[in-house]
């Protein structure tokens, strides 16, 4: 792989780390974690309408694009920001964040009737296992209801990975604009139900918070996605994925920079174990 290549993938494992203290530091500026998702797909939305064509897209890609649009755009990023407003360490969550990959694969097995081999199921196991050794942490005594949301986003971006693999035709700023369109509009009716005056928490959103929350949308949900598009048209998805266990590392990095956060030696044996088997599920057939 040429410097540039892999410089690129860097960046774009960096964002994807990067995206979990960000949030955090949003939310601790008392910005409500459904309505800060439902901004950023917001967001998201507007700055891809110079590239739409507004023209729908074939009926038989709709369902898959209407089951992806909700697990990407609503579940994954109200569960990320509920796990982060959950928790006061947020190092398990990123790690929690890899189990969507064996997740993946689960969904894929049910709903695809894909074959696992005896391999990814050692694989599997051996990751949740990883998870149940970081769950022993007493560090985690407070945040287990936090973990629990991180679970359920990595389930639901497994299950967007299913559907998104029925989508490779349709141009990617029409599935991008269609997540960001349902994961605004649904999110924010679920913040005006569960969060209150959506207009006087906007109101107390500070610049610094919109700058995070502009952050998120345009470095991680735009930039790193067409970035990895774009190297898709040299590589396979096989020889890209490995490269996502790059990104818990880059993400507990920047946590420790950012909050101080000192990894245990439990969390350490446990994330070491979750990676090497996540990696291992990218490179295995």
């Amino acid at each position: 792989m040429p410097i540039k290549h892999l410089f690129i993938l860097i960046l774009i494992m960096i964002a994807h780390g990067s995206a979990f203290p960000v949030a955090k530091l949003a939310l601790n500026s008392s910005v409500p974690p459904i309505l800060m998702a439902s901004l950023r797909m917001g967001f998201v939305f507007i700055l891809l309408i110079p590239f739409l064509n507004f023209k729908l897209p074939e009926k038989k890609f709709l369902k898959a694009l209407i089951i992806f649009s909700i697990s990407m755009g609503v579940l994954v990023y109200m569960f990320m920001n509920l796990s982060l407003y959950h928790s006061s360490i947020i190092s398990p969550i990123i790690l929690g964040s890899q189990l969507a990959i064996p997740f993946g694969i689960l969904a894929s097995a049910l709903i695809l009737k894909e074959n696992i081999s005896r391999n990814k199921w050692f694989l599997i196991f051996s990751s949740f296992i990883g998870i149940l050794i970081i769950f022993f942490d007493p560090k985690l005594s407070e945040n287990y209801l936090g973990l629990f949301f991180a679970s359920l986003m990595a389930l639901f971006f497994g299950l967007s990975q299913v559907y998104s693999r029925q989508l490779k035709e349709l141009p990617l700023s029409l599935i991008n604009a269609c997540t960001g369109i349902f994961g605004f509009i649904i999110l924010l009716m679920i913040s005006i139900s569960f969060e209150g005056n959506v207009y006087f928490n906007i109101l107390k959103i500070n610049n610094e918070t919109w700058i995070l929350i502009l952050y998120q949308a345009i470095i991680v949900s735009l930039c790193a996605h067409l970035l990895m598009f774009y190297l898709y048209k040299f590589y396979t998805v096989g020889q890209i994925f490995p490269f996502y266990s790059l990104f818990p590392i880059f993400g507990i990095i920047l946590t420790y920079l950012v909050f101080g956060e000192v990894p245990t030696v439990l969390f350490i044996m446990g994330g070491i174990i979750v990676i090497s088997s996540v990696f291992l599920l990218h490179k295995i057939e």
